[in-house]
């Protein structure tokens, strides 16, 4: 009998795993895959990001004749490809098998089913728990488009393999992910093309954030907006879309699929244990991570909430306190940050303005910045919501590295900060968090320059400078 199981080895089982045996608790870890890392290695997080590095460097090469530098030549896509799977492997070994029995876990290698609510088999074993975790994240979701079986087209779990550039790719969606990967391959030298649904990209970002970054990403990408495809042929090389009541074609060497993702829960037989499943297959759970059994709690990806490899992590740390000692602590969105890893980066925390009622917006251009002059790295801003006394309720930005330089917001915001804490800190010159050095000194100069202080001000230096 373990004490905990946790099935998922992503970075939400694998912060369970280790933050329970650490704490002595018997633990067991069970992973389908033959590597542990989840998709955020594999897949995702990792892979993407040396890939948009890659994409950047080639870009900025390409784009150097201010200095008198010509840079030509193809792309090899599979020595890019070398070296994002280099990344990988070297991450790789902090998330190895031998690392996590080193600490005490047993790690079982197989897909496992439910027996009962507490009982589990798993490739001929049978394991029980005192406690059980779902930490089986989530894979892409295949929309019901005609033709598509019998495409030929890349996702985010297969593309990190491919060695040839094709001349031409289309995306079908307009996600966060989706977008990353279409810029990183725009800059590699492929005519992107990218259709989406609905009639803008990434929807949860504040209105004027979305707008700039629409405008960036165009000049390297083509966006066909309130496009619903209807159907593939000739292997995805073809595409049949309807734009206002009219259908229409393009046709492209590669079609890649980023049309969202999908709850991995088939096959786990969880009508065994109580669990309730939401309608799209997500596994719902309190503001505890338990699920409607009290024994099974769920996280990351699988529970529908905010998927991201940091929340996962959250929910993790969460999950080992309220499993091992039968606490209640509950799980806050509120100051969760995240970003689209997109060129110029896009940061987002809190509410936007649409989302407020009544809010202050404090705002400031990265071209009133030094240090973003002096690297011609203007494109961008970043804007403060408070409430009317000045507290912190959200906070987003579009800029070069702004996932780096937004961190502060979050620190502040976490304890419930005013932003006249951002103009209190000391920004060494010059630097690009001195942009939130720009945007708090707004508030002070609505409190000191307008209304009754400017007025006092005078009246004192007057009668007694």
């Amino acid at each position: 009998m373990y004490d905990i199981i946790i099935i998922g080895g992503g970075a939400g089982g694998l912060t369970v795993a280790s933050g329970a045996a650490s704490l002595g608790a018997k633990t067991a870890l069970i992973e389908k895959r033959e590597s542990l890392g989840g998709d955020c290695l594999h897949y995702g997080c990792v892979p993407s990001k040396a890939l948009i590095e890659a994409a950047n460097e080639i870009h900025t090469a390409r784009n150097s004749s201010y200095a008198g530098i010509d840079a030509s030549g193809e792309v090899d896509l599979g020595k890019i490809m070398e070296r994002v799977n280099r990344s990988v492997e070297t991450i790789q070994e902090s998330d190895s098998k031998e690392r996590f029995e080193t600490m005490g876990v047993d790690v079982y290698k197989g897909a496992p089913e439910f027996l009962g609510d507490r009982k589990l088999k798993v490739e001929g074993d049978i394991l029980e728990a005192k406690k059980i975790v779902i930490a089986t994240g989530s894979s892409v979701n295949k929309p019901p488009i005609e033709g598509l079986d019998a495409a030929d087209y890349w996702t985010n779990e297969t593309v990190f393999q491919q060695t040839e550039l094709p001349r031409s790719l289309t995306f079908i969606g307009a996600g966060p992910v989706g977008l990353e990967i279409a810029q990183a391959f725009a800059r590699l030298g492929c005519d992107v093309t990218v259709l989406e649904g609905g009639n803008t990209i990434l929807k949860k970002e504040d209105p004027s954030i979305r707008d700039k970054a629409m405008e960036i990403l165009s000049r390297e990408i083509t966006f066909i907006t309130e496009a619903r495809v209807e159907k593939v042929s000739d292997g995805g090389k073809k595409v049949y879309y309807t734009k206002n009541g009219k259908e229409q074609s393009l046709e492209t060497d590669k079609l890649f699929l980023a049309a969202g993702r999908k709850p991995n829960t088939e096959g786990m037989n969880l009508t065994e244990t109580g669990v309730v499943l939401d309608d799209k297959g997500f596994v719902h759970v309190d503001d505890t991570m338990r699920t409607a059994n009290p024994h099974v709690f769920a996280i990351g990806d699988v529970t529908g909430h905010m998927p991201f490899t940091h929340v996962a992590g959250e929910h993790g740390k969460l999950v080992v306190q309220n499993a091992l000692y039968s606490l209640k602590r509950k799980m806050s969105y509120e100051t969760i940050p995240w970003n689209t890893y997109t060129t110029p980066e896009i940061f987002h925390l809190g509410k936007t303005r649409e989302e407020v009622e009544e809010a202050y917006v404090y705002e400031t251009r990265l071209n009133e910045v030094d240090r973003f002059v002096a690297e011609h790295a203007t494109e961008g801003f970043v804007k403060i919501i408070t409430d009317r006394k000045g507290k912190i309720i959200g906070a987003h930005a579009i800029g070069k590295g702004a996932g780096d330089w937004m961190q502060p917001v979050v620190a502040v915001m976490n304890r419930g900060g005013h932003i006249k804490e951002l103009s209190d800190m000391v920004y060494p010159y010059p630097n690009h968090p001195a942009a939130l050095e720009a945007v708090s000194g707004q508030y002070w100069r609505l409190k000191l320059f307008s209304g009754i202080a400017p007025v006092l001000s005078r009246r004192y230096l007057k009668w007694f400078l």
